[in-house]
This record gives C-alpha cells, structure tokens and sequence, in this order.
C-alpha cells in the first residue's frame, strides 16, 4: 500500500511533521483565539517548512452518482491528509464525524481533527477505512 509505514500508519512522516507545525503554532499563539486564525498561523508554519498544502479546497458529496453539495476543507495536505481545526473546550463525536464526511468526500484516507483550546494541543488521527 502506497504510504504506508512499517507500523502500519498511513503517511506516518507527513502527519507528524503536521502535528509539529500545529504544536508550533500552539506553542507561540497559545489558546484563546479563533480558527481561522490558528489556519492562517498553521499556513504559514507549513509554507516555512516547505510542507505543500490547500487552504479552503471544495470538494463535492456525491450520492448514487449525483452531486448533492459541496464541502469546504479547512487544509489538504499534500493532497493526502485533510486538518480540521477547531478551538473548541473538547473534541466531540460530531467533530469525528464531521472529519468522516470529509474524507469521504474527498477520497483521502487520513485526517487530524487538531484543536488549540486546550493549554496544551489536543489532535486525533482519524484513518477512514475501506468499508466506510
């Protein structure tokens, strides 16, 4: 399998340095802002360590064959790894599920759900599997 590490992690390397960029960014701003501005810090981490990325891509939800509306992704990486960034108190079921639907979507198999609000940062790997 392309990616695939010898743990059994998808893009192991690419999703770690992710997390570091995001631990970057958490470690200067802190918490205590909004989401649009940990994407923006998280960009620019990622432009500095030449990391490629796509800010607000859309992607379309298809049902039987048929476009029923469209997602807006808040970072693709390297066109494999989608990162949902939420300052929420806790990560939530609905934020898990959320991330589904855009791998879905998408037609990526790995996401991070990062948070900031948290005094240190809280992220979950979400792999979505082939039977989904």
């Amino acid at each position: 399998m392309i990616g695939k590490a010898k743990n059994g992690l998808i893009y192991k390397d690419l999703t770690h340095s992710i997390i570091g960029a995001a631990m970057e960014v958490h470690r200067e701003l802190k918490p205590g802002f909004t989401e649009k501005i940990y994407e923006k810090a998280l960009t620019i981490e990622l432009d500095l360590r030449k990391i490629p990325f796509q800010v607000q891509k859309e992607v379309q939800v298809e049902y039987k064959g048929r476009i029923v509306g469209d997602h807006i992704l808040d970072v693709i990486v390297d066109e494999k790894v989608i990162v949902e960034l939420k300052a929420v108190e806790q990560i939530d079921k609905v934020h898990e599920a959320q991330l589904i639907g855009y791998l879905k979507a998408s037609k990526c198999r790995i996401g991070l759900l990062i948070n900031f609000s948290k005094a240190s940062l809280e992220w979950k790997r979400i792999l979505l599997k082939d039977n989904l």
